[in-house]
């Protein structure tokens, strides 16, 4: 089979989780790694499995994986999995989360896409990220703080195990 792994990382933290797909994908199938602004549509036709990673902005995926979301064809040959990071514990349920799901599986339904699922990842906003959130938040100095050194800890192996985990799963889908 052949694997695709294609991600928008503003910080790092989308790379990190890209990297850590593609070093379980490619274990056992021919796999490309490549930024978003380095594939080209229809770069896409040769993969059986493409997984489209990104941040979340405003509450939703970053605007170059919209982009690539909107230029997928109708009913392309392969299969779509979705990665996200996000400054959010991943147990805390939150807008953007669910925006970012929605998105890939609104395309997906309506270009008939064979959509296998998302992984989540809390990371580490930049530091503009953070100033705003913290105002819109009117979050305590001290709180605030103790979510930052928390979100810092992010992606940690523990979290690329799971975007292994996750790898294995679409693959074991398909």
């Amino acid at each position: 089979m052949k694997v695709l792994v294609t991600y928008y990382s503003d910080t790092g933290n989308t790379e990190k989780v890209a990297k850590a797909i593609y070093e379980e994908v490619s274990k056992k199938n021919k796999t490309d790694l490549k930024k978003v602004k380095e594939t080209k549509m229809e770069d896409f036709e040769q993969y059986d499995l493409v997984f489209l990673g990104s941040p979340t902005h405003a509450f939703d995926l970053s605007s170059p994986v919209k982009r690539i979301l909107a230029a997928l064809p109708q009913a392309p040959k392969y299969k779509l999995a979705g990665f996200i990071t996000h400054m959010s514990p991943t147990s805390e349920k939150h807008v953007g989360h669910d925006r970012c799901f929605t998105s890939f599986e609104k395309v997906s339904k309506e270009k008939q896409i064979d959509f296998t699922g998302v992984y989540d990842c809390q990371g580490v906003p930049t530091p503009q990220v953070r100033e705003f959130v913290k105002k819109s938040m009117n979050v305590p100095d001290a709180e605030w703080e103790k979510r930052v050194k928390e979100m810092e800890k992010h992606p940690s192996t523990e979290d690329l195990q799971k975007a292994k985990e996750f790898a294995r799963h679409v693959l074991a889908k398909i």
